[in-house]
């Protein structure tokens, strides 16, 4: 931690340091959220650190789709009405929250926890492949929806579960370009998402 401002005590400074190290919070923000804090009632603010502390606590991935859970199977999982014939194969758990606002997706998830990537040194190993695979081996499933990122990574990826799942008899989709080249997920609109998941194209 930097060397404390004069006039400011330890906690704040502490406080304030612990917030600039959030992704998109500068000094500045940090700044105006620590005195935010230091306004707000006490129930207020111990209230928004149980919440990070049951985030670190209490969640977990679930083990059949590696979505984030309080509860395993996920909520989604162990929905009966979900159709387990289609899984939608996504990179991160934020994806899964965003499709499910469309209100799109019938069927069911599965999170690989990021992309292939040689230079990350992100290898097939490090995702979760062999969980989708066993899932397909299982015999369930009639069509995988790859929902990765329509980047040079997510394209790659989505290649690679390509070749992966040809020995299995299960149809394997695309989501459209509705979603631009280069984009990411999380910042694509509804209509984005819709125009992808309903224009999918067999691979």
């Amino acid at each position: 931690m930097p060397d404390t401002p004069r006039g400011v005590a330890d906690a704040l400074a502490r406080l304030m340091d612990a917030l600039a190290r959030l992704p998109g919070i500068g000094p500045r923000s940090a700044e105006r959220i620590a005195f935010h804090l230091l306004r707000v009632s006490r129930e207020e603010a111990l209230r928004l650190a149980s919440a990070i502390r049951d985030v670190k606590d209490k969640l977990r991935h679930c083990s059949v789709c590696y979505n984030l859970t309080e509860q395993d199977p996920c909520a989604i999982c162990s929905d009966a009405r979900r159709d387990r014939s289609m899984i939608v194969v996504v990179e991160q758990p934020k994806d899964v929250m965003l499709f499910e606002q469309t209100g799109l997706i019938p069927g069911v998830y599965h999170v690989l926890m990021g992309h292939l990537s040689a230079l990350e040194k992100v290898e097939p190993e490090h995702l979760t492949l062999d969980g989708l695979v066993e899932r397909v081996r299982a015999g369930d499933v009639k069509e995988v929806v790859l929902a990765t990122n329509p980047t040079s990574e997510g394209d790659g990826t989505a290649l690679y579960i390509q070749e992966v799942l040809r020995p299995f008899d299960v149809k394997v989709s695309r989501l459209a370009r509705g979603l631009a080249v280069g984009s990411q997920v999380e910042y694509a609109s509804r209509a984005m998402l819709e125009a992808a998941i309903t224009g999918r194209t067999t691979l």
